[in-house]
């Protein structure tokens, strides 16, 4: 019968940790760990599918402990050897599944489920913040965008904050239109110098915090901060960061951008802006804790594989609710208000509901 070396006692434990760390699948770690039973315990003692999250993507470091809903159990470290075990198991089994989202091909959509605020805003409402996530260049007879107010030193960047589709999310992509003046001599194009987005949470308790805190600037914690991108200038189409962006894990409730305008006509009009990705929720979500400033990741092997119809049409509700505030603001100060509060007058008790209303859909 012919002999066989096991690779691991072969090329012992520091050579082969070094092996599999350059693994760039990590469908080929959970493989290693299905050959043996000495394979197996190599790799999840060795907490290789935890690593290799981190490697690929450093955001994944923030992770301090995790639970499985089938055990409801934290990863710390328990008083025997099985308990410690069984925790290292845990680990294995959630990490293997985040690294197998994080790498499976799956249709991106954006990302952004509504519009926070502005650091300053020209005209308001006519020229508000949501008007970035109206695909249509005009509405209701009017241009569509948003235009800062300026700044005096071109040093201080503009903000626009927005709030994700989930706490978890991969972003592998950032799409920003610059708005073209077509009603100014010469049709003028207000686009940023540099951009730089900032993915985190805010730190305020939920029961406690009010949209005017969740606008202030202080109340966030930015896990993920990218370099500054520069913007094309002079171009009709969106200006995609994808060339210089690589996907990344945000662990974020809220996502802001930082514009410094730096020309001659000292604001910045943006047409459109999309954050492309996908979420990773029912079955991933994570736990943000503000007062020990910990962050959990939470396994749910028992949700759907895809997200619920009630999810995406929460998330349409709120792009409804903003389109019709938006309409009412307008409406306001023209003639057509009475004909505009007839028409959705049905629809204003609904207004202040975090879920559609019964038969919506």
């Amino acid at each position: 019968m012919e002999f066989c070396f096991d690779f691991v006692e072969w090329l012992g434990p520091d050579t082969a940790s070094s092996v599999l760390m350059l693994l760039e699948d990590p469908g080929d770690l959970v493989r290693a760990s299905a050959v043996s039973r000495s394979w197996r315990r190599f790799v999840i003692e060795n907490g290789f599918c935890k690593s290799f999250c981190s490697r690929i993507c450093s955001e994944a470091s923030n992770l301090r402990r995790v639970i499985e809903s089938s055990s409801m159990q934290t990863s710390e470290v328990g008083s025997s050897a099985g308990a410690e075990w069984r925790s290292l198991e845990r680990e294995h089994r959630v990490y293997s599944y985040l690294s197998h989202c994080m790498f499976s091909p799956v249709a991106k959509r954006d990302c952004i489920l509504e519009s926070i605020c502005a650091s300053s805003t020209d005209n308001i409402p006519d020229e508000g913040i949501e008007n970035t996530l109206e695909p249509r260049d005009r509405v209701d007879m009017r241009p569509s965008y948003w235009s800062s107010a300026g700044q005096k030193n071109p040093e201080v960047p503009e903000t626009l904050t927005y709030s994700l589709l989930s706490k978890l999310c991969v972003i592998s992509e950032i799409k920003i239109q610059p708005f073209e003046a077509y009603f100014q001599y010469d049709n003028p194009i207000y686009s940023a110098k540099f951009v730089r987005f900032r993915m985190g949470y805010c730190t305020l308790p939920s029961e406690t915090s009010n949209d005017g805190q969740i606008s202030a600037g202080d109340n966030y914690k930015w896990i993920y901060v990218s370099p500054e991108f520069p913007m094309l200038q002079g171009r009709k189409m969106p200006c995609s960061l994808s060339n210089f962006l690589a996907p990344f894990f945000a662990l974020a409730e809220y996502c802001r951008l930082n514009c410094w305008v730096g020309f001659k006509h000292k604001r910045w009009m943006a047409y459109i802006i999309y954050a492309l990705g996908y979420s990773l929720t029912p079955q991933l979500d994570v736990e943000i804790n503000t007062v020990g400033d910990e962050i959990i990741l939470k396994y749910l092997p028992e949700a759907a594989v895809c997200s619920s119809p009630g999810t995406q049409d929460s998330s349409s509700w709120h792009a409804l609710k903003e389109r019709i505030k938006h309409l009412q603001a307008r409406a306001r100060d023209g003639w057509h208000y009475p004909l505009i509060s007839s028409l959705l007058g049905a629809m204003e008790s609904d207004l202040d509901d975090d879920e559609p209303p019964l038969g919506y859909w």
